[in-house]
């Protein structure tokens, strides 16, 4: 086998390699995001279910989204009021 085939061919092996790493780390992060999706569900569904049992809870829960969400489809979701736009956001809109 001469140097270059040699070269070539460790070349090769090395690309196939760092395709595998690259594939493998996209895997893991996939991964990692569906248990990040996985513990929000569950924090959101126990949170919710307290709440309905504890008016206390509910109405802090209430004013901790109100604060917090910003979009009009999340806001919907929560039957809060949508928030007034900012000046340059209606010129944004109307351009």
């Amino acid at each position: 086998m001469s140097q270059t085939s040699k070269l070539e061919l460790l070349q090769k092996k090395h690309q196939a390699l760092q395709d595998q790493i690259r594939r493998e780390k996209l895997r893991l992060a996939k991964d990692e995001r569906k248990k990040d999706t996985r513990r929000k569900i569950l924090v959101g569904a126990t949170i919710l279910n307290e709440a309905e049992n504890d008016s206390d809870l509910a109405s802090r829960l209430h004013k901790l989204l109100n604060s917090q969400l910003t979009r009009a489809d999340d806001r919907a979701l929560f039957d809060l009021a949508l928030l007034a736009e900012e000046p340059d956001q209606k010129e944004a809109n109307a351009g």
